[in-house]
């Protein structure tokens, strides 16, 4: 078993957010191909107590540093001041620097994998000869470009700047590294518009769900009152498309629906609300749970699924659990990009807040009459299986000349 370097800007276990799931389950992939040594920040002291799982996982060694968010932040300046993007600044370590150069000199590397672009600045440490994959996940310079457009000075003018520089260093690393993956052919495209030069070795590797975990065939105990009519969102409530959504759907969406059915309910489930989401709950039927241990009873037991995002890039992981959940999701066009749905699911993207009112109230009133739920666990089971996705991930890296998909 050779030796493999997997570098992340956040510990991936327990794999219970966006980032995450992708992550662990890459690097789940690759230390059953090869002894991987793990590099990771720590930005949430809950999850230290995860160390030794990982390290059962890796059989490498695994070197975990702690990031305050807070002087992270302060840290970001010095970009500011040098030209550099933010978020390289933000996860700048010189323990972390360090620790790879230990590891590039003591092993004889097979492989590296890096997880984030922010995390290739490491990259100059690593000798040119080794196979570099990174893993971008989405083009994190167009998420900046469009907060930018959605801000008031001085932010514009500070997401605008990230978006320009972040996209500068985005082509740089690609020019260096043997391929540079995406988790959609839309994000894979869209990178090779904004860098043709390196089109050649762009590929897309999409998500999976865990179909035995999000299974609807487990026992739940239901977490709402048996007189509610369910809608429900789940995700991190403090990123900020997902306060973007759950605030434009219960002002512009839900309270219309409320007038049509009156036992609807909208309940917000996922960690670390902000002020804005936890205000939200002093609407008619609106609950924000905060932290759950477990997000399945909240899907098993929904009438419906909503995700109406705005702002959205890549692969929504909470769509696809939701149809592994074998629930009927409502969602706008954003949130749908980068999955195949069926024909079936894809009558309840809703366009505008109309839309999505007259198709949610539908659902309410007359259930889902057209099994869109268990067309969607099918279509899951199907065609979003990890384990297949990532067979591309091994491809790429024991290929002897880059690869990708638009050549």
């Amino acid at each position: 078993m050779g030796d493999l370097l997997f570098l992340a800007h956040r510990i991936p276990f327990p794999p219970n957010k966006g980032d995450k799931i992708r992550s662990y389950h890459l690097l789940h992939f690759l230390a059953q191909r090869y002894r991987v040594h793990m590099g990771a920040f720590v930005d949430d002291g809950s999850d230290w107590k995860y160390t030794t799982d990982l390290q059962k996982l890796c059989t490498g060694e695994v070197f975990l540093r702690p990031l305050s968010p807070r002087l992270a932040l302060a840290r970001s300046l010095k970009g500011l001041i040098i030209g550099k993007p933010l978020g390289l600044s933000y996860y700048e370590d010189r323990h972390m620097k360090q620790w790879v150069q230990d590891i590039a000199m003591r092993y004889s590397l097979e492989g590296v994998v890096i997880f984030s672009s922010t995390m290739a600045q490491y990259l100059p440490i690593l000798s040119p000869e080794i196979p570099i994959i990174v893993d971008f996940v989405d083009v994190d310079s167009e998420k900046w470009r469009i907060y930018s457009r959605a801000s008031m000075p001085p932010f514009s003018w500070i997401y605008r700047r990230e978006a320009r520089t972040l996209l500068a260093f985005e082509r740089q690393i690609a020019a260096q590294v043997k391929t540079s993956v995406f988790v959609s052919q839309a994000e894979a495209k869209l990178f090779c518009r904004l860098a043709p030069e390196v089109a050649h070795r762009v590929a897309y590797v999409s998500n999976g769900v865990d179909t035995d975990f999000f299974s609807p065939d487990r026992h739940y105990p239901s977490p709402y009152e048996s007189n509610q009519q369910v809608i429900v969102f789940t995700g991190a409530m403090n990123y900020r498309p997902n306060v973007d959504a759950v605030i434009w759907f219960v002002k512009s969406v839900f309270l219309k629906i409320l007038e049509v059915v009156p036992s609807a309910c909208f309940y917000i489930v996922g960690a670390q609300p902000t002020k804005a989401v936890r205000r939200l709950a002093a609407y008619p039927q609106v609950y924000v749970t905060g932290t759950v241990t477990d997000v399945r009873p909240y899907l098993a037991h929904a009438y419906i699924v909503a995700v109406p995002l705005r702002i959205a890039r890549g692969v929504q992981n909470k769509m696809l659990e939701a149809m592994a959940m074998a629930r009927p999701v409502i969602a706008t066009p954003e949130a749908e990009e980068g999955i195949d749905l069926p024909q079936i699911c894809r009558y309840l993207i809703g366009i505008t807040p109309e839309e999505l009112k007259e198709k949610t109230i539908n659902l309410l009133v007359n259930g889902d009459e057209s099994s869109a739920g268990l067309s969607g666990r099918r279509h899951v089971l199907q065609n979003y299986c990890w384990n297949s996705h990532l067979e591309r991930f091994g491809e790429l890296l024991n290929s002897r000349h880059a690869r990708g998909g638009y050549q």
